[in-house]
């Protein structure tokens, strides 16, 4: 969240980098097979994995959270198709499958919302990290046109479209704040940058 460093998976389990200098801090083997997805919470000890590989730890439709410090699973969600990619934050988890965005409480691990959207395999979403504000963007159902959720303070949504791209998207961010988004499309000659507010 803060791009001081980065996960992934491995057929054994995940490693942890450091981007600024650049080494593996951390490595995590798993006896019985890889991880496909891995999420972190800032540079706490809670990850999101989700299995992969050839050999799976951990089934590709459930989502794990885990304790690195207990080396344990503390909680799992579980769908029913594989899952695409997961964001997290301190109050909430964000689960993309191929067609739909579901949207957890962090502490209770309740449904919030949950959408649908143009088929996504690559599982693009975005998520704010800011304390402050929680936007995430998805693609819609839509071609081209990219999804906007802003929640305040007290959990209320507000939903709005961006018309970003005549084709397909195949990248979309948020900065820190969440209230700028960009956006590229499967043509990648143009990156666009929205104001979430507005859409301008």
């Amino acid at each position: 969240q803060d791009n001081s460093c980065f996960a992934c998976g491995t057929n054994k389990g995940f490693s942890i980098y450091n981007c600024e200098p650049f080494k593996e801090t951390f490595k995590r083997d798993f006896p019985n097979g890889g991880i496909g997805i891995v999420a972190m919470l800032f540079r706490c000890n809670i990850l999101g994995i989700v299995g992969g590989g050839q050999y799976p730890c951990f089934p590709p439709n459930k989502v794990m959270l885990w304790d690195d410090h207990q080396t344990a699973c503390i909680g799992e969600l579980t769908f029913k198709s594989d899952v695409k990619a997961v964001k997290l934050r301190r109050d909430k988890i964000v689960v993309v499958l191929e067609t739909q965005v579901y949207i957890y409480n962090f502490e209770e691990l309740e449904l919030i919302h949950k959408y649908e959207t143009i088929p996504n395999p690559k599982g693009l979403v975005a998520l704010s990290p800011s304390t402050e504000n929680c936007v995430i963007a998805c693609p819609s159902v839509q071609k081209g046109v990219v999804r906007v959720e802003r929640y305040d303070a007290s959990g209320n949504n507000k939903s709005s479209f961006v018309t970003a791209h005549d084709s397909s998207i195949s990248c979309i961010a948020l900065n820190n704040d969440g209230s700028r988004l960009a956006t590229a499309s499967e043509k990648g000659t143009l990156i666009r940058i929205f104001d979430t507010e507005t859409g301008e």
